[in-house]
């Protein structure tokens, strides 16, 4: 299993291995520059193409709120020739399709990295290369952020200490070889184009082969260098095509791999799948926990000695922190307002798993079909080769046995550390809420969700009186009836929560946040849905208006729901999910051999209140 470590940690690292680590940039490094990230694009191209297909106007469609964002994903999710959402060639897809000239896919590139300016990040960067602790760069950006900062800080050293960063791309392949063969440094080699260049690289078939001559030049630093990925999703095969060779080779990154995610966040399973070959291959590789690519620099900086005048120009834009540390308050200045939050404490979650071991690498999407395909119930996360479970022994034998599953015993799992774990983790938490509870559990991969479940003549009479008891307090919460259909589509509806697993300040918390689902199926009934919170809605009788029908009665359902009404809703969730003050939850129950995923809640929601004087507390 691959070491997280912090950014902290990580800077002290850096401070000793200055010069001897080269840096992968992605397209997360310019997002605070204000140059659209590759998910940003990939919802313009989507809004685009949405706006097109449904006849209406593009400033209409606003991505940025949840009601539109299931809609406009939903309707290209593995569909109009879209691949399934979040996969890896899904922005090379949505780039083709939204604009198949290339001439037109260079001009919109022109224009988003023009919208940019170097942030406190590519200061930072840049003064690390002027003062030649960073000598060789990559990236898949086509901005020109990082030229731009290392101009502005070569400028402030004299002369004779002025390192002028060669720039390679596409059509300037020469400059990166020359760099390499006769150790000038500092490099920076655009891997997909510089967006002044004639040649860049965008869609499916261009991102699938790297130009062999700059794949040689990135092969041949990376055995001399180490190297730190930072902003990088890892979905063009191109690059993890080079460094899957790279890490075959024997002594290649001699200071180590160091790959920067934002802490919880899931790898790609192949990029999950090269980290673990590097690591059995001997190189030295660590999963660096940071939020940004400017919080990264903030903690480098404090790590080496850096020219005076470069300092002072960092420190012009630094950021003020957004969480400062303080001393707690030992008691409350006021007893109100006390403000309840929609989260209760997980009292002790699962600290193990059963491990096993595969003949293919299986993505996580892979593995629960073939759990479902068995007809046996688990839960499952991938680790590639390896995979973590719950579930009884011989249910995971069956559903893995086409492809050589083989249980090599429990291992120990740190959600807190580790994003699979806590993917995992995360959705037996979803299914043990559910499970003996007028609920259901629907699982996506923007964020799990537990839905009421109407009452059904196909369980006996006491489960269904006790499912209907179990409802009273959310039924009195609401006032309303918790399903039902949509007046003008009849399309079905529930009352519902959706659920997060958080960690902060020692304690683990089950967040839920309280909604009403709608049943929304695919246009092409044909079509298999993937997702079910995700679904677009058909045309109904009435018109292409009538696709709408649904959000705005959504919308309208909630408008009136204030304080009191949200208090009593949140109150009753926490009843139904943890009746008892510690309430145990179980994900699976079996009486042979397995791991059923246990858990602990309070029912306590937290609160806070007052911890200083302020205008309402008659201080």
């Amino acid at each position: 299993m691959v070491d997280h470590i912090s950014s902290d940690d990580f800077a002290r690292t850096f401070g000793q291995r200055t010069g001897q680590l080269a840096w992968l940039l992605g397209a997360g490094t310019s997002a605070s520059a204000g140059v659209p990230t590759g998910q940003d694009m990939i919802n313009d191209f989507k809004v685009r193409l949405f706006s097109s297909d449904v006849g209406l106007p593009r400033q209409e469609v606003d991505i940025s709120d949840p009601i539109w964002d299931q809609q406009v994903n939903s309707h290209f999710d593995g569909a109009c020739g879209f691949p399934p959402l979040g996969a890896p060639d899904e922005y090379a897809a949505a780039f083709e399709a939204a604009f198949p000239s290339a001439s037109d896919r260079r001009s919109y590139i022109d224009d988003a990295v023009k919208r940019g300016s170097p942030s406190y990040g590519h200061r930072v960067l840049a003064s690390l290369i002027s003062n030649g602790f960073v000598r060789c760069l990559f990236t898949t950006n086509f901005d020109q952020l990082v030229e731009r900062a290392t101009v502005i800080t070569d400028e402030m050293l004299p002369v004779d200490q002025q390192v002028h960063l060669t720039v390679s791309a596409l059509d300037s392949v020469d400059r990166g070889e020359r760099c390499m063969s006769e150790d000038d440094w500092p490099v920076l080699v655009k891997l997909h184009g510089d967006y002044q260049s004639e040649h860049l690289k965008n869609t499916a078939e261009e991102l699938q082969v790297q130009d062999e001559r700059l794949r040689t030049v990135f092969v041949q630093a990376l055995s001399r260098f180490g190297l730190v990925v930072v902003g990088y999703s890892g979905r063009d095969d191109s690059v993890m095509d080079a460094l899957d060779e790279v890490v075959a080779i024997q002594g290649a990154m001699p200071a180590g791999l160091w790959w920067v995610s934002r802490q919880g966040e899931q790898l790609l399973p192949r990029v999950q799948e090269m980290l673990q070959q590097a690591e059995e291959s001997g190189i030295e590789v660590h999963i660096v926990d940071s939020e940004n690519f400017d919080e990264l620099a903030g903690d480098l900086e404090g790590e080496v000695s850096l020219e005076a005048p470069l300092l002072e120009h960092i420190r012009e834009v630094r950021p003020r922190p957004v969480v400062e540390p303080v001393t707690l308050p030992t008691k409350r200045y006021a007893t109100f307002p006390a403000v309840r939050c929609s989260a209760l404490e997980v009292l002790e979650l699962p600290c193990e798993a059963r491990e096993i071991a595969v003949n293919r690498p299986l993505t996580a999407v892979e593995a629960r079909k073939l759990v479902k395909d068995a007809r046996v119930w688990a839960t499952v996360a991938s680790r590639g080769r390896t995979l973590v479970a719950f579930g009884a022994d011989r249910d995971l034998e069956q559903a893995f046995a086409s492809v050589g599953g083989e249980l090599r015993g429990r291992v120990p799992i740190n959600p807190a550390q580790d994003s699979i774990d806590r993917g995992l983790v995360y959705e037996a938490l979803t299914r043990a809420i559910a499970r003996h509870r007028p609920l259901r559990p629907v699982l996506r991969g923007r964020g799990h969700a537990v839905v009421v479940q109407p009452a059904s003549d196909r369980y006996p009479d006491h489960v269904v009186r006790r499912h209907e008891e179990q409802l009273d307090a959310l039924r009195r919460a609401y006032g309303t009836a918790l399903t039902g259909s949509v007046p003008s589509i009849q399309q079905p509806f529930a009352e519902a929560a959706q659920v997060r697993l958080e960690y902060w300040n020692g304690t683990w918390w089950l967040v839920y946040e309280p909604f009403t689902w709608v049943d929304l199926p695919r246009a092409d009934e044909g079509e298999a849905a993937i997702d079910e919170l995700s679904r677009s809605l058909t045309s109904a009788p009435g018109g292409s208006s009538s696709k709408f029908v649904a959000a705005d009665w959504r919308r309208e359902r909630w408008a009136q729901r204030y304080n009191p009404k949200w208090n009593k809703i949140i109150a009753a969730w926490a009843k139904l999910m943890a009746p008892a003050s510690e309430t145990e939850l179980l994900t699976h129950y079996f009486e042979s051999e397995g791991i059923c995923g246990g858990f602990r809640l309070s029912w306590t929601t937290a609160w806070s209140s007052p911890v200083r004087a302020s205008p309402w507390s008659g201080a």
